[in-house]
């Protein structure tokens, strides 16, 4: 009786972290969670802080091919600039574990940047996963869209062909172009919700 006891209550733990994984994922439409993390600069960058402008989250890793197609090509940084040219917060995330593939400190983030033509407003240094996991952030190179007011109006890849390809590029739709198009022009997101493609986040475990 106490094992089947033991049992069940196994069960019910398990559901009830399976509801609670459910529920914390990150939903379009509602509030962005909101973090604060160390970024690359050495300064601290809170998502509250931004409440007023369009922030961009990039989850990337310098050494996955899926991330190395889109800076190599110029794809990611073409973004960035066309982004900050118009007032748009554009925050690289580097969840990559200290002694896994991609992490790296401040200021080699900031010489990687600077190799690869690339201009984000800040990187945030995310080593022990927490924002990551806050956004159930799996891929990278992996994007969320948050409006002015707090609100998460996109989430997911970066375009329609899940290649590491340059030459798919200009044959992809572009989705994170594509849903600042229809931010700016005062459009709901046509498509507010894709699947991303890359290699996995690095967490801890």
């Amino acid at each position: 009786m106490f094992l089947h006891r033991l049992y069940q209550f196994a069960l019910i733990s398990f559901a009830f972290a399976a509801v609670s994984t459910a529920v914390a994922e990150p939903v379009v439409d509602h509030p962005a969670p909101v973090f604060s993390g160390a970024a690359a600069d050495g300064t601290t960058i809170n998502l509250a802080d931004l409440r007023g402008k369009t922030v961009v989250l990039e989850w990337t890793n310098h050494e996955c091919p899926f991330v190395v197609k889109h800076y190599e090509s110029g794809n990611i940084p073409n973004l960035q600039k066309d982004a900050l040219a118009k007032g748009i917060v554009w925050l690289q995330v580097i969840t990559s574990a200290p002694g896994k593939q991609g992490n790296v400190d401040g200021e080699t983030a900031k010489k990687l940047n600077a190799h690869r033509g690339a201009t984000p407003t800040n990187t945030v240094l995310d080593n022990d996963g927490s924002i990551g996991k806050l956004y159930s952030a799996t891929n990278t190179p992996q994007f969320f869209i948050i409006d002015p007011q707090g609100i998460l109006v996109y989430k997911g890849g970066i375009d329609s062909i899940p290649s590491t390809d340059q030459s798919d590029i200009p044959k992809a739709e572009n989705y994170v172009r594509a849903a600042l198009a229809d931010l700016a022009a005062g459009r709901k997101v046509a498509k507010s919700s894709t699947k991303p493609y890359g290699c996995s986040v690095k967490y801890a475990s």
